[in-house]
């Protein structure tokens, strides 16, 4: 997706190389398997896997983020400029969990 590549590019270069190796997939909203897994049907986004932070081992899932865009444009509609805001919001958020970031961090960084 043009957004996601574009907010990478913005992004400081220690960072950048970080996220450029972090795959995204893009979903509509969340699956069944996420939902009986605890995940809400409104989500906006998800990291899965281990953060830089955690042990290699722990994770059965690669790290990734999936962005639930349907979701998304349900928050935002019917504002493209806010769907664009959102989409670079939810990103960041969720790298940052991959970055090792705790709630409070990203709330201090408007990405909670």
């Amino acid at each position: 997706m043009k957004e996601v590549e574009a907010i990478i590019r913005t992004l400081p270069h220690a960072v950048r190389v970080k996220a450029q190796s972090l795959p995204v997939l893009f979903e509509k909203c969340p699956g069944t398997s996420l939902i009986a897994d605890g995940i809400e049907a409104d989500t906006l986004g998800l990291f899965e896997g281990s953060s830089l932070r955690d042990s290699e081992g722990g994770a059965s899932l690669p790290p990734h983020i999936i962005l639930f865009l349907d979701n998304i444009r349900e928050s935002t509609e019917p504002d493209e400029a806010l769907y664009r805001k959102e989409i670079r919001t939810t990103y960041l958020h969720e790298l940052g969990h991959y970055l090792g970031l705790e709630e409070d961090d990203m709330e201090s960084r408007s990405l909670g």
